[in-house]
This record gives C-alpha cells, sequence and structure tokens, in this order.
C-alpha cells in the first residue's frame, strides 16, 4: 500500500476513549510508514502523540461558538487544501460538521471522509453528521444497532463495526501486584483489607452506577459476606459534592467504613489483580466497556449489568456475569456465586489493540484503493 496521509479531528486531547483510540491509531500509521496528522485544541496528551512520530495541527474545532465556527472552518479548508490528506476521520460531532463543509471546498483530488462513532449519542441532525462518512467505523454492535435505529436510512454498506481492543501485554494473564505495590495498597487503604474485595473502575459520574455497587456492598454484607469496595477514579475535581454523596448513601447501608473512594490512578493492572470481583454497573447502556475486557484479560471475573457495550462484552466473553438490568436481588445473588467459585475465564481475547489497528488501517486502504 502507498503512503498515506490521514488526518484525524477530535476536540481536544486531555483524556478518555476518544483521546486514546486517536492516539493508537496514529501510532499504527506511523509504524506503518504512513503520515499521521491530528487536528485538536490541544492538550496534555500532545507530547506524547508527537513522541510517537505524528504531527499535531492546533485549531479550536471542538469550540461550540456561533462567532469562532467561521474562522474555524476557513482556517481547517486551508489546512486540508495545504496537507492534501487521502484520508480525513472525524471522530467527534462538532469536528465532523467542520470537516464535511471544509471538505467541500478543498480542491480535487478531494480527501476521503471517515467518521467514528464512539458513543450512543442522541438522535437528531446534529448527530447525524456522524454517519455521513464513506465509512462509518462504528465501535461495537451496540453502536451499529443504534445508528441504524436513530437513522434507518443510513446506508449499511458504509457501516463498519471495528471493536476498541486493548494490550494484552498491558494486561497479562495472571498477572500478579508485586509485593512493594501490596504493601503500600494495604498501608494506604487499610479498609479495603481482609475481605472480599469489589472493584469498580470509572470516573466520577452518576451514569456509572456507584449507587448500585454501594447497594450491592450492603446486600453482600448483610448477607454474611465480608466484603469491601473500592470506587477507583471517581474522586476527581469537581465532583466533590456527587462524592459527598455516595458517602452519605454508604452511611445509611451501613457500609461507610467498607468503602474506599479514591482518584485516578495508572497502576490499575494491579488493582484488577488484587480485586475478588471486578464491577461494570453503568446505569445507562455504554457504547463499548473496556473495563470488561482489561479485567477478563488480567483473569479476573467481572460482573456487570446486561445492557450496552457491557452487555455485548459479557454475553461473547463471559455470560455468567452478565445481569438483567436493574434485577438488585439477581446482582447480589450472582455476586456471591462467583466470590464462591468464579467461572472460567475466556480462553482467547478477540478484542485487542492490535486487531483494532489493523482493520481501521485496512478500512483507510479500502477507500482510498475504492
Amino acid at each position: 500500500m502507498r503512503r498515506l496521509t490521514v488526518v484525524q479531528l477530535l476536540p481536544a486531547l486531555h483524556s478518555g476513549g476518544v483521546e486514546r483510540s486517536t492516539l493508537e491509531i496514529a501510532a499504527a500509521l506511523v509504524a506503518a510508514g504512513h503520515r499521521s496528522i491530528v487536528i485538536s485544541a490541544g492538550g496534555r496528551l500532545v507530547g506524547s502523540l508527537l513522541a510517537s512520530g505524528s504531527e499535531h495541527i492546533e485549531l479550536p474545532v471542538g469550540r461550540k461558538s456561533l462567532l469562532a465556527a467561521p474562522g474555524t472552518l476557513r482556517r481547517l479548508r486551508a489546512e486540508l487544501a495545504r496537507l492534501q490528506p487521502d484520508i480525513v476521520h472525524a471522530r467527534s460531532r462538532l469536528p465532523a460538521w467542520l470537516a464535511w463543509f471544509a471538505l467541500r471546498g478543498v480542491p480535487a483530488p478531494k480527501p476521503r471522509f471517515v467518521t467514528t462513532v464512539h458513543g450512543l449519542n442522541s438522535p437528531g441532525r446534529y448527530s447525524g453528521i456522524m454517519r455521513r462518512g464513506e465509512r462509518v467505523v462504528c465501535v461495537s454492535d451496540t453502536v451499529r444497532d443504534h445508528v441504524l435505529a436513530c437513522w434507518p436510512d443510513t446506508d449499511t454498506s458504509r457501516l463498519r463495526v471495528i471493536p476498541r481492543g486493548i494490550d494484552p501485554a498491558q494486561f497479562p494473564r495472571g498477572h500478579q501486584a508485586p509485593e512493594s505495590w501490596r504493601i503500600a495498597f494495604a498501608r494506604e487503604f487499610p479498609a479495603l483489607q481482609d475481605g472480599r474485595l469489589l472493584l469498580m473502575p470509572g470516573r466520577g459520574t452518576r451514569l456509572k452506577g456507584h449507587a448500585d455497587a454501594i447497594a450491592l456492598l450492603a446486600r453482600l454484607r448483610e448477607a454474611g459476606e465480608d466484603a469491601r469496595l473500592w470506587l477507583l477514579g471517581t474522586r476527581e475535581p469537581g465532583r466533590e459534592a456527587y462524592v459527598a454523596e455516595l458517602e452519605s448513601l454508604a452511611r445509611e447501608r451501613g457500609v461507610f467504613g467498607q468503602l474506599v473512594i479514591s482518584p485516578p490512578r495508572h497502576d490499575v493492572v494491579d488493582a484488577y489483580a488484587v480485586a475478588d470481583l471486578v464491577l461494570q454497573l453503568s446505569n445507562k447502556p455504554e457504547a463499548f466497556g473496556r473495563t470488561v475486557v482489561e479485567a477478563l484479560s488480567v483473569g479476573r471475573p467481572v460482573l456487570g449489568w446486561d445492557h450496552g457495550g457491557v452487555g455485548e462484552l459479557l454475553r461473547a466473553l463471559y455470560p455468567s456475569g452478565a445481569v438483567r438490568w436493574r434485577d438488585h436481588a439477581a446482582l447480589a445473588e450472582t455476586a456471591r456465586a462467583m466470590l464462591s467459585g468464579p467461572p472460567p475465564m475466556p480462553v482467547t481475547m478477540p478484542y485487542t489493540l492490535a486487531a483494532m489497528q489493523s482493520a481501521t488501517l485496512e478500512t483507510y486502504a479500502g477507500l482510498v484503493h475504492d
């Protein structure tokens, strides 16, 4: 395949799943000998992007301002005319609209337009731009079904399901947390020691279902299980009121002393390794559910609500961990069963980073040579 120039657009490069996927594809492009360019408003991940061999152009393509939009559109059109990319890949709605209009003024040969639907966007014209790519990447079958339900006139031949993936080397099966890490962990979180550890990684937002996790902890302890709960990643700046609400709920349910709510950490693989059960209880369907794949890759059992991308992954990889949404009695019953004897782990892990990167680059190549 000839050397391609690929431009990816997203609002900013701070943190999150969209940003992570952007950097992962950028790295794959560079490794394959292509030119990789990212256009965004910048952020703390720009350094990592540049270090991997990609280029970055700073433009406020995610700024929702009617006054700023015309100027941003002109600058974007000029950059695309200068770069002459083969592919323009938009990963968010406003950047997609800007790219859509900018490409109208770019001289031939025009770049091919790709979009990725990373989330279960609300129906309507604004979100509908994401299904207008010449190729529309859906990060799960759940997302593909959502696109067709919201925009039934979508050309299905344009849709490509490319699930997100993890690097198995970063989440190796049977990983053991180092002794030094365990000692530091016990010193930092004495409330989590000696019992059965429930781990729920997730941002500090109500949508992640932290209240359901606390209710599960209370049910387990009422049934005689010495369970402890670690809400990892929930304590974030600006979320103080929400954390206080969770702490108040834990006091009401009598489990405050067995609960830890901590900030995000970079050693999540060690956290998985010491957990007896990993929870994924989002009360709103998610597009994918990367923590399910991470935990199962390490070899830890996962329990979650059977809806959205999380349910899709659990049904495919670990069906014993999928529980009907809002059936709290079944959730507690399944948790007790899994703590006493977790079902076998999946033999293989198809949701890998390499598979995602390869499928995306194949999508680019197929479109360019179509």
